[in-house]
């Protein structure tokens, strides 16, 4: 039998039989990793240690100790026993899809009946039966007719629609968990006995269309997560409810910080709590953009289809655009317009006003610029998703030989702001070009090459996005960490070769010839409504002072001390600070439970020995006990505290 060679990850080469199987080479390097072995990287491409190898390969065996590798295996595994479990329950359900998604997976199923809690239960406990059976995971390769007459003989009309829509007439992988059989390109685990029992929970059911389509039949989703242990599953449940705790929209009320409703969906209403916050964070960036060179510019909302038509939004973006038609007197037809879904275009319009020199740039223009994308209903979410937006945009006009040290200060600049915020861990994603793109290769492989160059100038700590480009470049994403663990994408720096060459922007270089300026898109918060969101999650809405809408409540302990409390808030709001009176006739307890409630930082509390003493008794959000200090030295104190950090 013929020989191949097979590179070890630490780059020894060792010689097996054609045809050898990654379980078998698993076993020849050592038995107990035999035993431990769960599945291959061959050739980058992640595999079952049953397939056969039949040329020379790079090749890695994995354990469960691989994160990566063993959580795709045990969610995907975790889909077909779930699906299994329901068709033993439930005979007459149809199957169709069950992709793992991030911390778990999901499964698509047509039945007549609504699944219930209870039923939930039931697919769990029959999942762990089917686990203890410890039933083999085999595979068989077929051809496409024979996988079609196979699942119209089990009346499966959903994978006879998948194999049909599949394209090109490749053979196809079956999958079998001991008698249950499923579609599936793999890799699967050994046998079901290798899925930890006490790691995985059945969350929700949810409406989902075949296919995405809302003109196909409608399915329940049932959605469940699975981890490598126990105690990974205890953790990540525990951050739910956390995470549920911290529910920015929950806090929006008790804070009465916004809200929205039917009449305007995705638009938020913003409560003058809410708006106090908002105004605060634009004023901080706006403070930060004016230091790091940026100067601030303003664009219309409304602008004519054939702008959108030049920058090749309208082709790439159509779908997501608000439309406004409008009769314009005299012509014969309807002027079409659209929203704004971003700033870019309109950028270069302020751009090439003027000739512009190799000495003008970088240009670094920025915009609070307000934005409307369609979204669909069933996407948004609170603050987090919107169809009404501001983005805390802004576009840098500049030289191919300016792009890394523009992507290094950018990245100096957003560390420094998300530090300021609250936030020290963020990571960074370098997205390539997507299918639907414009603009040749040629420029791709520059705008990309460009990019990788420039964050490795910074950092050789980033991970590489294959496809999830923008349509008109490369990008870099930063997702930054939040107090519970949860990463948020928000900020975004993107290089653009084609969009100054569709719109026409240009400079005279050196050599006193025309050229087309790179164009860096850049955003920091991404869009003010969605970070906010982020903000009252990250502080379970415990506020920094100089953030928090309301800084200080005076609340007095008896009617005498009113005077006194008026006296107070006068004082601190002259010093700058957000305070009011609370001088109600209720307890003092009642109304720092009350305060509390609405996130207020700092109580003081005031009665005669306060208003005798000219001092305060100072209690923080959060804490049972409290301080007395003087009016004068508790204003110092507190104006300090509220200094917004790039003024400290």
């Amino acid at each position: 039998m013929s020989q191949i060679s097979l590179t070890f990850p630490d780059g020894n080469a060792r010689q097996f039989d054609k045809g050898v199987t990654a379980a078998e080479v698993a076993a020849a390097i050592a038995p107990s990793l035999g035993k431990a072995a769960i599945s291959a990287t061959v050739d980058g491409r992640h595999s079952d240690l049953a397939w056969p190898i039949d040329r020379d390969a790079s090749i890695a065996i994995h354990t469960l100790k691989d994160a990566p590798q063993a959580l795709e295996l045990i969610r995907h595994d975790f889909a077909h026993v779930m699906a299994r479990a329901v068709q033993k329950l439930w005979p007459e359900v149809k199957v169709t899809i069950g992709p793992v998604v991030e911390n778990g997976w999901y499964y698509d199923f047509d039945r007549d009946e609504p699944f219930t809690p209870e039923d939930l239960g039931a697919i769990e406990r029959e999942m762990r039966a089917i686990i203890a059976e410890r039933d083999p995971v085999r595979t068989e390769v077929w051809d496409r007719s024979r996988a079609i007459e196979h699942y119209i003989r089990k009346n499966e009309p959903f994978k006879v629609e998948l194999i049909e829509a599949i394209p090109g007439d490749e053979p196809l992988r079956m999958y079998w968990h001991g008698h249950w059989q499923d579609l599936c390109r793999g890799p699967h685990l050994q046998h079901t006995g290798q899925l930890p029992a006490d790691a995985f929970k059945l969350m929700s059911v949810a409406g989902a269309y075949w296919r995405g389509d809302h003109t196909k039949k409608q399915l329940q989703r049932i959605y469940g997560v699975a981890f490598r242990n126990r105690d990974d599953l205890k953790a990540y449940l525990t951050m739910l409810e956390e995470a549920a705790k911290r529910d920015h929209r929950k806090l929006g009320r008790e804070m009465a910080l916004f809200h929205l409703q039917e009449e305007a969906p995705g638009m938020v209403f913003w409560h003058p709590n809410g708006w106090t916050i908002y105004r605060a964070l634009e004023d901080y960036m706006r403070r930060r953009l004016r230091i790091a060179g940026y100067r601030e510019i303003r664009t219309p909302q409304v602008v004519d289809r054939v702008l959108w038509e030049r920058s090749g939004h309208w082709e790439a973006y159509r779908e997501n655009m608000f439309i406004v038609e409008v009769d314009e007197e005299g012509a014969k037809e309807k002027r079409i317009n659209a929203l704004k879904p971003m700033n870019c275009p309109c950028h270069v319009q302020v751009y090439n006003q003027g000739l512009k020199s190799y000495r003008d740039l970088p240009l670094r223009l920025a915009e609070f610029g307000s934005c409307h994308r369609y979204e669909s209903s069933g996407s948004m979410h609170g603050l987090m998703r919107v169809r009404g937006f501001t983005q805390d945009d802004a576009h840098i006009f500049c030289t191919e030989d300016q792009i890394e040290a523009e992507c290094a200060a950018f990245i100096g600049l957003l560390s420094s702001i998300y530090a300021d915020l609250g936030f020290a861990k963020f990571d960074i994603k370098l997205s390539t070009r997507p299918e639907v793109r414009v603009g040749s290769d040629a420029i791709w492989d520059k705008a990309e090459t460009a990019l990788e160059n420039a964050v490795r100038k910074v950092t050789n700590d980033y991970q590489v996005d294959p496809g999830e480009g923008a349509f008109y470049g490369p990008k870099l994403d930063f997702k930054l960490t939040d107090a519970i663990g949860r990463e948020w994408q928000c900020g975004t720096f993107q290089a653009d070769f084609n969009l100054p060459v569709r719109l026409g922007a240009e400079y005279v270089g050196e050599d006193g010839g025309k050229h087309h300026p790179v164009m860096l898109h850049r955003a920091i918060l991404g869009s003010f409504e969605r970070f906010i969101g982020i903000l009252i999650e990250n502080y379970a809405g415990r506020m920094p002072l100089w953030l928090a809408p309301r800084q200080v409540v005076v609340a007095s302990i008896v009617s005498d001390a009113d005077d006194y409390v008026g006296e107070v808030v006068a004082r601190l709001a002259a010093a700058g600070l957000r305070a009011e009176a609370d001088t109600r006739n209720e307890k003092i307890n009642y109304k720092v439970r009350e305060h509390s409630v609405g996130k207020v930082p700092v109580i003081l509390a005031i009665g005669m020995k306060e208003g005798a003493e000219r001092t305060v008794s100072i209690r923080r959000l959060g804490e049972a006990r409290t301080d007395t200090l003087t009016l004068d030295a508790a204003t110092a104190a507190l104006v300090a505290e509220a200094t917004p950090p790039d003024l400290r």
